[in-house]
């Protein structure tokens, strides 16, 4: 997915600035449900450095408006390269493939109406959350786990209840494998082409934003996910203060773990 995401972009890029062009992409795996539904979020310059290196920007058309591929052939060409992929790596039968080529495929792209900044900032939401935030969960009882979400089929918010074992199963579809990278950097704004990011910075005039202060996880959760994790959550009025802080444990227990101890039976 990611491989197939940015070799289109690339090759766009390549005809239309005849040179390079950049990206960031942002793995999703969920959909509201906690369904399996993967896709990318891809972030992409409105410009790129051409063979003599210097920056090409998009050009606006008469109404205004700026476009960077026509949206039409990148889901062809998407298809295409996603297609090839699959056919490689895939023991499908032929029959299968074909049929997935007769569908046409959507590559949904637009400016950014509020600005790249905010674009960002949405994004960066969803670069380290799990597939579940705490505060959709409503009820978790002997019969299940109950949580809200968005229908976007009519997008009203709706509830579901799923049964432990299903919202477990849901839930562990989203864990990524060791090692396995959410946030992808190409292009221009990989780190390899650092240097040369600066370079085109200093040229252009931009400034290169200074780092911000990390804050911790508490700060993150009142700012992004309304959620304050020192409000007492049974009264909503106290405030819930740090006694003491155990150390992680990473050994094994000292004693084999046995089920029926552990409950009592």
């Amino acid at each position: 997915l990611f491989k197939a995401a940015w070799a289109t972009i690339a090759q766009f890029g390549l005809v239309k600035f005849h040179g390079d062009t950049g990206m960031i992409a942002v793995l999703h795996t969920w959909g509201q449900n906690l369904s399996l539904h993967p896709h990318v979020h891809c972030i992409v310059p409105g410009g790129g450095i051409d063979y003599r290196g210097q920056w090409r920007p998009v050009k606006t058309s008469a109404t205004g408006k700026a476009y960077l591929f026509p949206v039409e052939n990148l889901s062809r060409v998407f298809r295409g390269k996603f297609m090839a992929a699959l056919k490689k790596h895939s023991s499908q039968e032929k029959p299968f493939i074909r049929e997935l080529y007769k569908t046409n495929w959507v590559v949904y792209a637009k400016e950014p109406f509020a600005g790249p900044d905010q674009v960002v900032e949405y994004l960066g939401r969803y670069t380290h959350k799990v597939a579940i935030s705490n505060h959709r969960l409503r009820s978790v009882d002997q019969a299940g786990v109950e949580f809200s979400y968005r229908d976007y089929r009519d997008n009203r918010a709706k509830r579901m209840k799923l049964g432990g074992v299903e919202f477990l199963r849901r839930f562990s579809q989203h864990i990524l494998p060791k090692g396995f990278v959410r946030i992808r950097h190409y292009g221009l704004l990989s780190a390899g082409k650092r240097t040369q990011l600066r370079q085109l910075q200093s040229a252009l005039g931009v400034q290169a934003p200074e780092k911000k202060e990390k804050k911790n996880w508490k700060q993150l959760c009142r700012e992004h996910l309304g959620f304050d994790p020192d409000q007492c959550p049974e009264c909503k009025q106290g405030r819930m203060v740090v006694l003491q802080w155990l150390a992680a444990v990473r050994g094994p227990p000292e004693k084999p773990w046995n089920p029926q101890v552990a409950t009592g039976k």
